[in-house]
């Protein structure tokens, strides 16, 4: 059994819980790690039954649920999982993460609908299924990115999948408000994970260059001449259960190490 350096709590403990899709991933696990450092029991989503089933294994306040938020079904199993504790939810969160679709010279149109259906649709799915357990002082919150606000042709899918969340989490902040429920949207920019150091060898593959020089210009993009890490993203989420971040309900919280350059 590994040590986590975090305080543990059971999943059936009396505290709320959060929810967490894509929670097996580098962006979703840190969220899961920085919310059980806060004492919060996690149900952990994923589409592998055995990855969540692992994550689960080494820490009692974890709670596995096998399901992938890109189809219809994912909203009940999901829902099941949360009436066999019906604890409060205190945030649920849309970390799962989208396959790469190429340029916009090569993306499949149909592909763009379907990371519409996995990341919008999922968000949707998602509070829709946690709905009965949110209470005043919940969050929703939806992992986004970058080129949401900045769009690149490079990117297309990820460009119009997080500009149409951003447009969602808007609505969310208004049709939930009134019962003391915020929405937020965590945008960061290339986070360096291994995802994205995969997607940088294959573009440095297609352009002749080493990888190295891929992420530099990744790097470049920042003044800081630097990446987000996971850490900073579970960080940022995290602070969002503090009763203060009500104020930025609806709004984006920009995770871009400064590369934005719109005002």
């Amino acid at each position: 059994m590994v040590e986590l350096p975090y305080r543990r709590a059971p999943l059936d403990a009396a505290s709320p819980l959060a929810v967490v899709v894509g929670g097996t991933g580098a962006l979703g696990g840190a969220i899961v790690r920085r919310l059980r450092s806060r004492g919060l029991p996690v149900l952990a989503v994923a589409r592998s039954a055995e990855a969540v089933a692992a994550l689960a294994a080494d820490d009692e306040g974890i709670g596995a649920c096998a399901a992938d938020i890109g189809e219809d079904a994912a909203g009940e199993v999901i829902a099941d999982a949360l009436r066999a504790r019906d604890l409060p939810v205190r945030m649920v969160v849309q970390a799962a993460g989208l396959p790469a679709l190429g340029g916009l010279d090569a993306v499949e149109p149909a592909a763009l609908g379907a990371a519409v259906a996995l990341k919008v649709g999922g968000l949707l799915r998602l509070v829709r299924a946690a709905d009965p357990w949110l209470g005043e002082g919940s969050r929703i919150v939806a992992l986004g990115g970058h080129y949401g606000a900045e769009p690149s042709p490079h990117v297309p899918g990820a460009g119009v999948t997080n500009a149409a969340l951003a447009n969602l989490v808007r609505q969310l902040a208004d049709a939930h408000g009134p019962r003391g429920i915020t929405a937020h949207l965590v945008a960061p920019g290339p986070a360096d994970t291994d995802r994205l150091r995969r997607l940088s060898s294959a573009q440095a593959d297609a352009r002749g260059i080493a990888v190295e020089d891929v992420l530099a210009e990744r790097r470049a993009e920042s003044p800081l001449g630097a990446m987000v890490t996971p850490e900073q993203v579970g960080w940022a989420v995290a602070t969002l259960l503090d009763p203060e971040a009500s104020a930025l309900t609806g709004s984006t919280l920009a995770l871009d190490m400064g590369a934005r350059r719109g005002i």
